[in-house]
């Protein structure tokens, strides 16, 4: 069991906390793990620890509790978590905007998405922009919606890969794929031993939303797919990362929904079970938006690539 650090919070601690330390931190937390964050951040674990030891003690707080299957935040640690990727999101956007400008001469494409990057077609259909066109630089940047549709407005992101509906002016629209939605449970849940779970056997379970990625979209297909207030779940909202809904997950606090893509990051004590009607599987569409005066050749060459993988029916 990890001990909370001993000092208290400084007035120096501004001072000694670094950008580094707040990534290190939330990328723990999404994975739920120090050995899978540092393979993902090509970096050594006991240098990953050393920066968590170190913010913990900057803060005067236990962020993380280690165990054997990987870390999960403090319930102090979750506000703090909370406030780092506000932290990075802002910084972020500051250097995106801040490049825009030289995005036809630098090759660049900045792109803003709410889904799993583990898997699935987002995955792939990046990959192969990289080896098609690999001197372009991508961004990538993981974003509420609200927040993407700011950074596509003021021009920080050239394109959005995201669900349902985005209303936005003077933007064009491509459609693209579909994925089937996922439940994701504790593995002693009594619901983990079947093979797919229907939406009516959700009543009176408690449903952890998050409000960086697609909760809005999961809460209205919620409501279209039970229609009476008395056969739903218990709707909670957090305002926390898909990486600690899955911790909250992991403590037994409730289940949540996920698409197929997120299966690629895997999460110790967690099961993935299909969500099904009458009809069968539950999926929702997605789509890209971009505004129709970005003349960036990098996000032409991408548009390309999505039109030939996702063909729009005749």
């Amino acid at each position: 069991m990890h001990k909370p650090p001993r000092s208290r919070t400084s007035i120096h601690a501004s001072k000694a906390i670094e950008l580094k330390h707040l990534r290190l931190a939330v990328a723990a937390a999404d994975c739920g793990s120090l050995r899978q964050a540092a393979i993902l951040l090509k970096s050594q674990q006991s240098s990953l620890s050393r920066r968590i030891d170190e913010l913990e003690q900057h803060l005067g707080i236990a962020v993380f509790v280690r165990h054997s299957g990987g870390v999960r935040p403090t319930r102090a640690g979750l506000g703090v978590l909370r406030q780092a990727r506000s932290i990075l999101e802002e910084f972020d956007a500051l250097i995106a905007s801040a490049s825009y400008v030289q995005n036809c001469e630098t090759g660049r494409l900045a792109i803003g998405f709410c889904t799993s990057l583990s898997a699935g077609n987002l995955q792939a259909s990046l990959l192969e922009f990289n080896q098609r066109v690999p001197l372009i630089e991508v961004a990538t940047s993981e974003r509420s919606r609200t927040r993407l549709a700011t950074g596509l407005r003021n021009g920080a992101l050239d394109i959005l890969i995201v669900t349902g509906s985005l209303p936005l002016f003077e933007t064009e629209v491509m459609s693209l794929w579909s994925e089937r939605v996922l439940i994701v449970l504790p593995q002693n849940h009594p619901l983990a031993v079947r093979e797919a779970v229907y939406w009516t056997d959700l009543g009176g379970e408690t449903v952890l939303l998050s409000h960086y990625d697609l909760g809005t979209e999961f809460e209205i297909l919620l409501t279209s797919k039970l229609v009476s207030p008395h056969d739903r779940p218990k709707i909670e909202r957090h305002d926390v990362s898909r990486g600690i809904i899955k911790s909250l997950i992991s403590m037994k606090a409730g289940i949540s929904f996920v698409l197929e893509s997120d299966m690629g990051a895997n999460f110790a004590g967690l099961v993935y079970r299909e969500l099904r009607d009458g009809t069968g599987p539950s999926r929702l569409e997605f789509s890209a938006y971009w505004r129709g005066d970005n003349e960036n050749p990098a996000l032409h060459e991408f548009l390309k690539l999505l039109s030939e993988r996702y063909p729009s029916p005749s």
